[in-house]
């Protein structure tokens, strides 16, 4: 007899497809069976150890996280309930062009301080790999949630080149597309970058050409953090739009937002640039989250040249007064390449987390708030964190709009992605909130998408960017990975007062058939491992 049957479910399979009521039957971590409601009239419904009452309910496919950072979380929390209870059962790692693989024991120890403010120091994870194989063989040990990667390209220039702002020489382009060939060659699905995030912001159109060329050869794809959000935003993303063609890569914008004051009511320009691509043939897809602040770590948002040479050189810089003021006149007057071009204005940028935990006041106010408090400058305190907590300071950037939010959200070619940061005491809410806020508040409250054309963006969308072929449907034969929702309630319980407030109204996710969430509380169960990327 099968393991679970589902029993009258309202079916949205991920299609786009109207939703319909059926019986869904799991056993061996994949669909067996499918059985309408108009088809099961007079006969016998499907039977199994074990019957859901789905009555009221929305069955869909597991949603797919297009853009997180759950490296460290993955391993060191093995509940991971911020993504689980979303109905997450795929995260796609290795973002922003900065991870843990591949690394020598040098380059770890640089990208773990270079992205504390992202993921923690670390210190409370076993780094038995260097490989991105074997990462990937360290999930398979066991996660809450499933997880596919890419090769961060600032950690390959790191490690070949080093965190200096010059060109790569022959022989180092060589390693690094040795690096990527052999991170895809053991799973990896594509290469990320971070090209306001030293050292990959040092790669020139050339070198990352040149490494699209392989990414494209193993049917991966290319995931860019591109050179601004703000000010030069829409030439940033015409020269991936134009990198990618050369390259002959499939072309994946992360968080594709359009920021700052200069950019407000520009999406549809932004839209017009990727239409027409794609209407010559362009392979491009991208994810945005639901809300409108961004969050990064203090020190992206420096000049990239304060950055050279790694996180102790950035250190000694601030350290140094002469030096730290040309900083701050980079930062508040020119407008520094780390914060996209735009001059900084410290009432947007609110610290979220700490490191150290004596730095806890800090936290929850922006920059000028806790300098006004001290009878001093902006940059004064800026500087002082950075310096007291070693680079680790993670912020809310208040500086998007609503309205582009919701017109790239339409858009044809749009995924879901959380970009959520885990770390901090006050992490951004899309961290636990963004697949629940799309579905309560941009389809039930504000009908923005339909529930069938969101609940497709957010699976088999993403799914087919993965080139993933047994994920992302509810189709007989199909991965396990489901969630049950009420489509009445559903909703994102976090806030930016309360950002760790789990959702409502997802009583159930499977993982490869294992209930990870079970009438809303998490099971012990570890489902999920890596996946690999699928051969050409």
């Amino acid at each position: 007899m099968e393991e679970l049957v589902v029993r009258d479910a309202d079916v949205v399979d991920g299609s786009g497809a109207p939703s319909y009521r059926a019986d869904v039957v799991v056993d061996g971590g994949r669909i067996t069976a499918i059985v309408q409601e108009a088809a099961a009239a007079g006969c016998q419904r499907p039977k199994a150890r074990r019957e859901l009452d789905a009555e009221g309910l929305v069955l869909s496919p597991g949603f797919i996280d297009m853009h997180a950072h759950s490296d460290l979380a993955l391993l060191r929390d093995p509940d991971h309930s911020a993504k689980a209870a979303q109905g997450v059962t795929l995260e796609v790692l290795g973002q922003d062009g900065l991870s843990y693989a591949p690394v020598d024991d040098r380059t770890l120890a640089e990208v773990r301080s270079a992205i504390a403010g992202w993921n923690g120091s670390g210190d409370d994870v076993d780094f038995d790999w260097r490989s991105v194989g074997e990462y990937l063989d360290r999930l398979d040990r066991g996660i809450a949630v499933n997880a596919a990667y890419l090769i961060p390209q600032g950690t390959v220039r790191a490690l070949a080149v080093g965190w200096e702002d010059r060109p790569a020489t022959p022989r180092e382009l060589d390693r690094m597309r040795q690096l990527v060939a052999e991170g895809l060659e053991q799973g990896a699905v594509g290469l990320s970058s971070g090209l306001t995030y030293t050292p990959g912001m040092y790669a020139q159109d050339a070198e990352l050409t040149e490494l699209c060329r392989v990414v494209a050869s193993y049917g991966g794809y290319y995931c860019p953090h591109h050179r601004s959000y703000g000010a030069g935003a829409l030439e940033a993303y015409a020269e991936m739009v134009e990198l990618t063609r050369k390259a002959g890569c499939p072309l994946h914008l992360a968080h594709a937002t359009m920021n700052f004051g200069e950019n407000k009511g520009r999406a549809p320009e932004l839209l017009a640039l990727l239409d027409e691509a794609l209407d010559a043939g362009a392979d491009i897809s991208l994810d945005t989250y639901p809300y409108t602040p961004g969050s990064t770590t203090l020190a992206a948002l420096l000049p990239s040249w304060a950055s050279e040479g790694g996180p102790a050189e950035v250190l000694k810089r601030l350290a140094d007064e002469d030096t730290a003021e040309r900083v701050r006149h980079h930062m508040e007057v020119v407008g520094a390449d780390g914060c996209h071009g735009v001059p900084v204005d410290w009432e947007t940028i609110e610290i979220s987390g700490v490191g150290d935990p004596a730095l806890g006041e800090y936290v929850g106010r922006t920059v000028r708030e806790s300098a006004a408090a001290r009878g001093e400058t902006p940059w004064t305190t800026a500087r002082r964190l950075l310096l007291d907590d070693r680079l680790a300071p993670s912020v809310l950037q208040h500086v998007g709009h609503e309205e582009n939010v919701r017109t790239i959200m339409r858009h044809r070619v749009h995924t879901g992605g959380s970009d959520g940061i885990l770390q901090g005491a006050k992490p951004h809410p899309r961290a636990y909130g963004t697949f629940p806020r799309y579905l309560g508040r941009y389809v039930r409250e504000l009908g923005v998408l339909s529930l069938e054309d969101c609940v497709a963006r957010l699976t088999s969308r993403p799914a087919a960017r993965l080139r993933l072929p047994d994920r992302g449907l509810v189709r007989e034969g199909y991965r396990a990975d489901l969630v049950l929702f009420d489509p009445a309630t559903v909703a994102a319980g976090s806030t930016f007062e309360q950002p760790r407030t789990l959702p409502t109204g997802i009583p159930h996710v499977l993982v490869d058939g294992r209930f990870v969430i079970e009438n809303g509380r998490r099971t012990d169960a570890l489902a999920g491992r890596a996946v690999r990327r699928s051969p050409v």
